[in-house]
């Protein structure tokens, strides 16, 4: 073979080789043992949300979120499990009182991080479940339980007892069921019907607000409040039974208290929404 015919031959072999490895698509054999590439993603990462939350904010909330010396328990109080993930996002990253924004040293993701690893503390739980139909318990509210007789909700109802609109605020749906069937005892007569009797002959019932040496302010069932001088009473005499029944789990199904447990959950603000308390 002449040697310039050898050259042009080695030459378009060569060719054909550079052709087959960078032209050619890859073989399956290739294909299944190169490397897969590595996709970027935005999703939240609860391995990088308790980094954070470990280096960041156990400092104030202690490493478990159970509460430490400068900051609450964010792990199982029941008013912070019934925020959602949008609105635990913005406190992380706005600030809330005097917690600090974050939203300017972690990133979405990060913070989304961090809401996704507080989940996992607070058992996975998320936003508290309603354990029933919150419209079907306003009826019974207002209604068959006789609730709002006593209690208001939300401006409508009684006045001679609590004012319910908060009550779910800072409770579990659970504790709310357990007071509807279990109401606490009444030590101390306060949420007992009294009657008390003038000297004029006056009977008038209600609940005893105030009371000092000199006065007594009784709330009638109306709402009205009646401020009685002592000197001005015969006697004072208190039913053995409180105003709260204490037969519901007898009167109502469960899925009915369900249904009122729901309407007072689904009614009451979250409690980041309520005014601080003050002590005087």
């Amino acid at each position: 073979m002449p040697p310039t015919f050898s050259r042009l031959f080695a030459g378009v072999i060569f060719a054909g080789v550079l052709f087959a490895l960078f032209v050619l698509p890859p073989t399956h054999s290739a294909l299944a043992n190169a490397p897969a590439p590595q996709a970027r993603s935005s999703a939240p990462n609860v391995a990088t949300g308790r980094r954070i939350f470990s280096t960041t904010c156990a400092a104030c909330h202690g490493i478990d979120g159970r509460g430490g010396e400068h900051a609450p328990n964010i792990a199982t109080r029941p008013e912070i499990q019934r925020l959602s993930d949008q609105q635990l996002f913005h406190i992380v990253h706005d600030g809330s009182g005097p917690m600090p924004a974050f939203g300017t040293m972690f990133s979405t993701a990060q913070i989304r991080g961090v809401v996704q690893y507080l989940r996992f503390l607070q058992g996975s739980r998320g936003p508290a479940a309603m354990p029933g139909d919150p419209k079907a318990g306003k009826v019974l509210f207002f209604g068959k339980a006789g609730c709002s007789g006593c209690h208001m909700v939300q401006g409508q109802g009684g006045f001679i007892a609590a004012d319910l609109t908060d009550f779910a605020s800072t409770k579990s749906a659970d504790e709310i069921r357990e007071a509807i069937v279990s109401p606490a005892p009444d030590v101390y007569g306060r949420g007992r019907l009294a009657t008390v009797t003038l000297k004029s002959g006056e009977a008038i019932q209600g609940i005893v607000r105030n009371e000092d040496n000199f006065s007594l302010q009784l709330q009638s069932l109306d709402g009205s409040f009646h401020l009685l001088d002592k000197s001005d009473i015969r006697g004072v005499a208190y039913s053995t039974d409180s105003l709260m029944p204490s037969d519901y789990a007898a009167k109502l199904t469960s899925q009915e208290i369900n249904a009122i447990v729901s309407y007072l959950m689904s009614a009451a603000p979250p409690a980041s929404a309520l005014p601080p308390k003050h002590n005087d």
